[in-house]
């Protein structure tokens, strides 16, 4: 069994979970295949979303083994995308702007990929720790000159990285609170591993972001927490932690930046944020009951605008073989006979194939050499970029297909 099914809460240990919506079995997402694995039995498992009342966290049940999800060849490298490497240089340089860092500072990150963020520290001589449980991009980041361990971070290694005199003023964690099994632990491992004068600035995705905008395809087994304001405060105050600022970003479809201390000092912003959650009673079951049915509207959708193209005899492509891709295509049942291949910018995915549905994925400069009817934005949340790099693909009459939050072909 490659997955372990709960029946506690990951925050409250509650058993009281209610389900919001079952995705049926799917595959790993980024368990890209090769093509000597297309006969192979694929790793799969169920996708199910479920709420505990007492601890307000949206999660899933399913605990696929990290070590299977987040393998040695885990084709995720976060500076294949400018606008990221533009967005989290950003932030390094709002904390180096805010905070007191000099050569005697230590900046850690739990899942630090390629070094794509700890490289704008390193830059001005602050000593820095990158921590990736993935050897792919951790190999990336030390050719960086970017100090990284191939390990996950939990808390036995910020005890292990604490008794060898290496605590932290800036612990950074971006889109990986989401992934920890142990949500407990890794909080715990933050408050170990950070001085009292410390901040752990921290980005996730926002769950309202998720319902507002239908955005299931985010939820994918990597995902396994999907957090609100009220989520987030309840964990970190039961560590001795807590969530003392916010910041809204669009990145990712609508994301957090928490600025996380173990010295109470609540600003405007969390306040705020709180009192409209209430309002809105994102702590009760109710608050996700029309995202299921929005849900199966956009499936609709989705299949109904392919389906009609087919059938005038277009052909249309995907681009994006990103994780939310692979939730997308198997709930929605999109394969070979929808899609003729999908794009994809990243080197390391080239001449993989998607799994489930065994798409073949290709470079993107195969857009403009093949030029295909219609382009499905498997990636939506960075649609305005693709459109921008692909604008002669547009100018030569190539249409693209947005299918979140209401599928529609841009004009």
């Amino acid at each position: 069994m490659i997955y372990k099914d709960e029946s506690q809460c990951r925050a409250s240990g509650s058993e009281r979970l209610e389900t919001i919506i079952e995705f049926g079995v799917t595959p790993l997402a980024d368990r890209l295949l090769r093509e000597d694995q297309l006969n192979d039995p694929e790793l799969e498992a169920p996708l199910t979303l479920v709420f505990c009342p007492d601890s307000a966290l949206v999660q899933i049940k399913e605990t696929v083994k990290p070590e299977i999800l987040f393998y040695s060849e885990y084709p995720y490298f976060s500076s294949v995308s400018p606008s990221l490497l533009r967005h989290f240089r950003e932030s390094a340089e709002y904390i180096m702007a805010n905070r007191t860092l000099n050569g005697n500072s230590l900046v850690v990150e739990a899942a630090s990929n390629d070094g794509y963020m700890l490289q704008n520290f390193a830059q001005r001589d602050i000593e820095v720790l990158g921590i990736d449980p993935s050897e792919a991009p951790v190999q990336a980041a030390r050719e960086k000159g970017i100090p990284t361990l191939c390990d996950f971070f939990g808390s036995n290694l910020a005890s292990q990285l604490a008794s060898d005199g290496k605590q932290a003023d800036v612990f950074l964690a971006n889109n990986v609170l989401a992934h920890v099994p142990d949500l407990n632990g890794f909080v715990t491992g933050i408050r170990t591993v950070l001085k009292d004068s410390g901040v752990a600035v921290i980005e996730a995705p926002y769950v309202v972001d998720l319902v507002d905008h239908c955005e299931f395809d985010t939820i994918y087994h990597q995902h396994l927490c999907y957090f609100s304001v009220t989520a987030l405060d309840r964990l970190f105050r039961s560590h001795d932690l807590y969530l003392n600022e916010i910041k809204r970003t669009p990145i990712h479809g609508g994301s957090l930046r928490l600025f996380v201390e173990p010295v109470e000092n609540v600003q405007s912003s969390v306040q705020e944020m709180l009192q409209t959650e209430a309002g809105r009673k994102v702590d009760r079951i109710d608050y996700y009951t029309d995202f299921a049915k929005s849900v199966q509207s956009v499936r609709a959708g989705v299949m109904e605008i392919l389906t009609h193209l087919k059938a005038k005899g277009k052909s249309i492509v995907g681009y994006g073989a990103a994780a939310k891709a692979c939730t997308m295509l198997a709930y929605c049942g999109i394969t070979q006979e929808h899609l003729d291949y999908v794009l994809d910018l990243n080197k390391y995915k080239h001449d993989r194939y998607m799994g489930g549905n065994k798409l073949h994925i290709r470079p993107t400069e195969t857009l403009l050499a093949d030029q295909p009817d219609y382009v499905l934005l498997l990636a939506w949340n960075f649609a305005k970029e693709i459109m921008e790099q692909q604008s002669e693909y547009r100018s030569r009459g190539g249409q693209f297909i947005l299918p979140i939050p209401k599928p529609q072909i841009l004009v």
